[in-house]
């Protein structure tokens, strides 16, 4: 057995088939496959999953294109088995070969990422259900049976096989009456293939109707999928213009074309009113593929895919990797947002690597966006992307005013971070009967706790962070490992009792002066800690739509994709945070995500407004903000960028050295700074403390690599 390693770009041919040796590759950390040999019998072509011997055990692979190495026959252990799946499509395997080749990844890992469900490889098992039997038809028609009983059976004889809670709730009682009906024989037990639990969706199914701007740009995202070829769009439209809705009409025509759609978002808030407007429109639910579902559902959903029996999936990142056999249309909603970049592991961004499945694939992809990454408007002014634009919001809906609190010249009450028109604004939104949303990008109570004698602050003890306290549950947690405490009762530095201050806000802390100031005020506050799952989600969003909250404090999960109509009012505490830290996104991340968060205000009749509190009104994100005017500071931004060669006017990689000992980390950084190349066009940069000196107990030693747009 030996390892190849040849490109998986050459596709084997129909005599390859029938080949006495294949190459398989393994989802582990290999740079490429291993050879093995075809028992007599066995037809193997590139795609299957098959067992094969792996040192003392037995691992699950694909057979990969090209041709096998020279190892000898004898050493060459056979194939064990051929699985019942269908096999992984060529296009699916170009594209696991060109992430791996970009991201310098073995391949292994990334297929990986396409065989999360390893259980999916075998056949569905088959479920248990009730049906009448012979003897319970008889019973219908002269048996002395109660009505309970009679109902039972009729519903039986009605509809095909059924599980037994389902059976019960269509007849109307208990479990106990089914169990019952099938001890006396008037009910038996079969096996059948697992149902699909909800309608699929139907393409025919009436949409809303549509404003002329918005049936324009749907007619041409329509003529993209028809054409069936690659493509890249973006739909760029302010936040409430109803992209949803146009690109909607895109995924009708890959349903009606007998093809299947993929719908990528950031974040799982954003799912439950987008599932909502989902099967409004089309009469059924879409697939979906997060971290979230248990592992029969992702085992019921990478099959039907890989079946092609799910049409339309929407899901998170690793979604772009489920096996469609005849897939039609991507779309990548919010398409700037930083979630789709995957940082441990494979690293990888998705929307690029949507766009490179699509390019692969030849079909469309669709990034949505009301405030497009820069990297992505470049494409468009280079003419790579293709853009559709929507400036207004739909109906009546307004664009919010933006106003600007200079905190500099604001007097807080101590202890208090809300300042007083934001106050003004809060007292006048809550008596109208009106919703407020609070925005403050910090989780927990405060962001830093010290002693007061002594100075000392409470750091993790494995990364370079302070802890954060989540009051609400009495601990003090890093948000970067995981690492929690209980707050001490005395200071570990001095010993000093009752001496810790929380210094600065996050939301919890936010939400008690919330109180404190409106008593009488329905509170709710968000954050990724706290919307534990889509039922968590789904409860918040039911509870500002039915208007049982009234004021929402939370972080970037409320930022997007949310539709009140009844929240006229967005406040920002500490505006400013996103723009330090050196990154040279910085300013465009942040004028993104106030952006969003902006959005959320006066999305129906009701005019919103929003109040950012800063402490640099004159920096051009504010600036931006209050003139509604993107186009100008991404303008502004590029052209910064372009000076100095940053991205996407250069290319710009970090190389992180880590360890456990900080002073060996030291020596291989020099060791590896002194064999740095000097080439033209290309510069090292480092090293440093990385931006995080110390994570999850692993000293961190950052290289940045910069090199011109040409450099390959």
């Amino acid at each position: 057995m030996s390892e190849r390693h040849a490109s998986s770009a050459e596709i084997a041919s129909p005599a390859q088939y029938a080949a006495p040796r294949v190459s398989v590759l393994l989802p582990l950390p290999l740079g490429g496959a291993y050879d093995y040999r075809v028992p007599d019998g066995m037809q193997l072509r590139p795609g299957d999953f098959v067992a094969v011997p792996l040192g003392a055990r037995e691992a699950i692979g694909v057979v990969w294109d090209g041709a096998p190495g020279e190892v000898a026959e004898a050493k060459l252990k056979p194939v064990a088995e051929k699985l019942d799946a269908p096999p992984m499509t060529a296009e699916l395997r170009r594209l696991i070969d060109w992430v791996a080749g970009y991201t310098l990844t073995p391949t292994g890992a990334v297929l990986k990422m396409a065989m999360s469900a390893p259980d999916a490889l075998a056949p569905p098992r088959l479920a248990t259900a009730w049906a009448l039997s012979a003897a319970g038809r008889a019973a219908l028609d002269g048996a002395d049976l109660t009505a309970t009983r009679r109902r039972m059976l009729e519903a039986a004889r009605d509809a095909p096989p059924l599980a037994a809670k389902e059976l019960a709730r269509l007849g109307g009682a208990g479990v106990g009456v089914v169990q019952g009906l099938e001890r006396l024989g008037y009910l038996e037990k079969v096996s059948v293939a697992p149902r699909a639990s909800t309608e699929l969706p139907d393409w025919r199914h009436p949409g809303v109707l549509l404003s002329p701007e918005q049936s324009d740009a749907a007619n041409a995202l329509v003529a993209a999928v028809e054409r069936a070829e690659f493509s890249v769009t973006l739909l760029d439209g302010v936040t409430g213009s109803g992209k949803t809705e146009v690109y909607f009409q895109a995924i009708a025509a890959a349903l009606a074309a007998g093809r299947q759609a993929l719908v990528l978002l950031p974040e799982i808030a954003l799912g439950v009113q987008w599932l909502d407007r989902f099967v409004r429109r089309f009469g059924g639910r879409p697939a979906e593929w997060h971290s979230d579902l248990s592992q029969a559902e992702r085992r019921h959903t990478w099959r039907a895919v890989a079946e092609g029996k799910i049409p339309v999936v929407v899901g998170a990142r690793s979604a772009l990797f489920l096996p469609f056999p005849k897939l039609g249309l991507i779309v990548i909603d919010e398409e700037h947002d930083l979630s789709f970049k995957q940082e441990d592991g494979v690293i990888y961004h998705a929307r690029d690597m949507g766009v490179v499945r699509a390019s692969l694939s030849k079909l469309p992809v669709v990034l949505v966006s009301a405030t497009p990454s820069l990297e992505t408007m470049l494409n468009v002014e280079q003419g790579r992307y293709r853009r559709i634009h929507l400036p207004a919001r739909h109906g009546a809906a307004q664009v919010p005013e933006v106003q600007v609190i200079d905190m500099r010249r604001q007097k807080l009450e101590r202890q208090r971070f809300l300042a007083a028109p934001l106050v003004s604004a809060l007292e006048a939104t809550l008596a109208a009967g009106e919703q407020a949303m609070l925005f403050l990008n910090r989780r927990g109570y405060a962001p830093l706790t010290l002693c007061r004698h002594c100075g000392h602050r409470m750091q993790c003890p494995n990364c370079t962070a302070w802890l954060v306290e989540h009051r609400f549950i009495g601990k003090l947690q890093c948000h970067h490992c995981g690492h929690a405490e209980p707050l001490p009762e005395a200071c570990p530095a001095c010993g000093e009792t009752a001496s810790f201050a929380a210094c600065g806000p996050g939301i919890e802390r936010l939400a008690e002066e919330v109180v404190a100031r409106f008593p009488g005020a329905r509170l709710a506050t968000v954050a990724s800690d706290t919307l534990t799952g889509p039922r968590a989600v789904a409860e918040l969003v039911r509870g500002v739509e039915e208007h049982t909250i009234d004021i929402v404090i939370g972080t970037q999960v409320m930022a997007k994709g949310h539709h009140f109509p009844l929240l006229t009012l967005v406040g920002v505490v500490d505006a400013d945070l996103g723009l330090t830290g050196g990154d040279l996104r910085a300013a465009e991340r942040t004028f993104q995500l106030l952006h969003q968060v902006a959005g959320r205000a006066g999305r129906a009749e009701r005019p919103g407004v929003v109040y950012l509190q800063t402490y640099m009104p004159e920096h051009p994100v504010m600036k931006a903000l209050v003139a509604n005017d993107r186009d100008r500071f991404l303008a502004a931004e590029a052209e910064e960028r372009r000076q100095h060669h940053w991205p996407p006017f250069g290319r710009l990689a970090a190389l992180i050295l880590s360890g456990p000992d900080d002073e060996s980390v030291d020596f291989a950084a020099r060791a590896f700074a002194r064999s740095a190349p000097h080439l033209r066009g290309i510069e090292v940069l480092g090293p440093a403390p990385a931006p995080l000196a110390v994570l999850r107990g692993r000293h961190r030693r950052r290289f940045l690599v910069k090199a011109e747009r040409g450099v390959n």
